[in-house]
């Protein structure tokens, strides 16, 4: 693979995670440009050199610059960092079209599963573009946090892609004195493990809500990692990628950290309130509960079996009592592990 020819840094998403990794990431760039969808938004974090809706406290190194414009900030770019919600990947992938070039990167840290075509992120990405070329597509995740990450704590990242080469210069290009990128060409067993831990992180502040202790969130993250491990190993993934960053070290992460948004839903959910309150009270998008209907519709399709993601599902969707989902998953039919 020949390198991209620019060393430019363009990211779609100026939400928490887009702003944190504009932030570490500067120092292995020319230029990081930042992109905002909307123009107010942009000019108020280009003035104040910080983020402060999202992730207040931060400055902006001075290689990074925020606008709205979209021609203006793929123009000249050698990777393309996308970090929108999952809801917005397939109109951005269209909004992009024109102004992509086959050098480019492109790189998806936004972690779901579109309802309807079951396409994880990378595969709408390369669908969209392979009407122009085979794109050449990479997928970021790992054990996280937006806050930590800016503040410049260590920090672990897996970036997966089906090209080795194309997997080994973001390697290069994002690892730094505080993140470090290990690489994979388990795109399947990333991106999966990468939506899935969403659906259990809420299960597990369920639990949290409802007062109840360790036993039972470590019984729901393993029972959760297996489950997830299934569904990725139907799908043509690989089980060991998720014993590692993308599905154990992030599903732990997810459902035990303080600063995780689907955890903090289910929390809210344990403790009573409705879902369209929690939601409509947080500018946060909680990935989990869109990824939660997808997941289970393509566990059927596949024939998986994926008992807490269906309970969660019939929480979020059918309005189900919280302790009666529990009580149904602690009454299935007897198993092994």
């Amino acid at each position: 693979m020949s390198e991209p020819a620019s060393n430019r840094l363009t990211i779609l998403g100026a939400g928490s995670w887009g702003t944190a990794l504009a932030i570490v990431l500067s120092t292995g760039f020319e230029t990081v440009h930042l992109w905002a969808r909307r123009p107010e938004q942009a000019e108020r974090l280009q003035a104040e050199r910080q983020n402060d809706l999202y992730l207040p406290g931060f400055r902006f190194p001075d290689n990074v610059w925020v606008g709205a414009g979209l021609p203006e900030a793929l123009r000249g770019a050698g990777v393309v960092l996308l970090v929108t919600p999952s809801t917005h990947i397939r109109e951005l992938a269209f909004q992009m079209l024109p102004h992509i070039r086959h050098e480019m990167i492109f790189v998806s840290a936004t972690k779901g599963i579109e309802e309807g075509t079951f396409l994880r992120m990378s595969q709408i990405v390369a669908e969209v573009f392979g009407v122009r070329f085979a794109a050449k597509v990479a997928v970021l995740s790992g054990p996280t946090f937006a806050r930590e990450v800016a503040a410049g704590e260590p920090a672990a990242v897996v970036v997966a892609s089906e090209t080795p080469a194309v997997a080994a210069h973001v390697q290069r290009a994002f690892s730094g004195r505080s993140l470090r990128a290990y690489t994979s060409q388990d795109v399947t067993g990333v991106e999966v493990g990468a939506a899935l831990k969403n659906v259990i992180a809420i299960g597990a502040g369920i639990c949290e809500g409802l007062g109840l202790g360790s036993n039972t969130r470590a019984a729901l993250v393993t029972r959760g990692l297996a489950e997830i491990t299934r569904l990725a190993v139907a799908l043509g993934g690989e089980a060991r990628t998720l014993a590692g960053l993308a599905g154990l070290g992030d599903l732990v992460l997810t459902t035990t950290g303080d600063l995780s948004r689907n955890r903090t839903v289910g929390l809210r959910l344990g403790r009573g309130e409705s879902l369209d309150t929690i939601i409509s009270s947080t500018r946060m998008v909680a990935e989990g509960v869109t990824t939660c209907r997808a997941a289970r519709d393509l566990a059927e399709k596949c024939g998986v079996k994926l008992p807490i993601t269906e309970e969660m599902y019939r929480i979020l969707y059918e309005g189900k009592d919280v302790r009666h989902a529990l009580l149904a998953l602690m009454e299935r039919p007897l198993t092994q592990e």
